[in-house]
């Protein structure tokens, strides 16, 4: 059984990213490596963190880190650049457009937003404790009443059974 070493590992597995975007049966032909060994280093890649391909069938599903390492690769492509690139991965530009305009959003989603934020969740959790008070408060009401009651329903038990005597 060989042993390969990281750097080896880390090229193999830069085969299976964009640009190449090589599939794992492809990969383990033109390397001569066992497809289980590639999927085990391809999952060990992803549980530390590396953005990798997987099973999802349409850009769309990829996720957010695989999208954001495509939006980095194609940044400095030019028109007919991108275009060539979105033809030979199966993407559209308008795609891409797309996923970097969501990335810059997410970093206009920023301060004055994260105040917004926890103002409307300091006034969420007052609410609720208000509320939590009032609810308790009805119980209380609602036990006592309930209480009430039955001891007045003994209470004409007894007194009926008083007046047979």
């Amino acid at each position: 059984m060989p042993r390969y070493s990281e750097e080896r590992k880390q090229a193999i597995l830069s085969k299976l990213q964009p640009p190449s975007n090589m599939s794992v049966a492809e990969v383990s032909r033109s390397e001569g490596i066992g497809l289980q060994t590639l999927y085990n280093w391809r999952n060990e890649a992803r549980q530390q963190g590396h953005p990798m391909p997987g099973h999802n069938k349409t850009p769309d599903d990829w996720t957010s880190e695989t999208k954001l390492a495509t939006v980095i690769e194609t940044a400095a492509l030019s028109e007919s650049e991108l275009s060539e690139y979105c033809r030979s991965k199966g993407l559209y530009v308008e795609q891409i457009k797309a996923w970097r305009a969501n990335a810059l959003q997410g970093f206009s989603h920023s301060k004055p937003q994260s105040l917004k934020d926890k103002r409307q969740q300091q006034a969420d959790r007052k609410q609720i404790k208000q509320l939590t008070r009032e609810l308790a408060r009805k119980e209380k009401a609602l036990a006592e009443t309930a209480a009430l009651l039955v001891l007045r329903k003994k209470l004409e038990a007894f007194w009926e059974e008083h007046e047979d005597d």
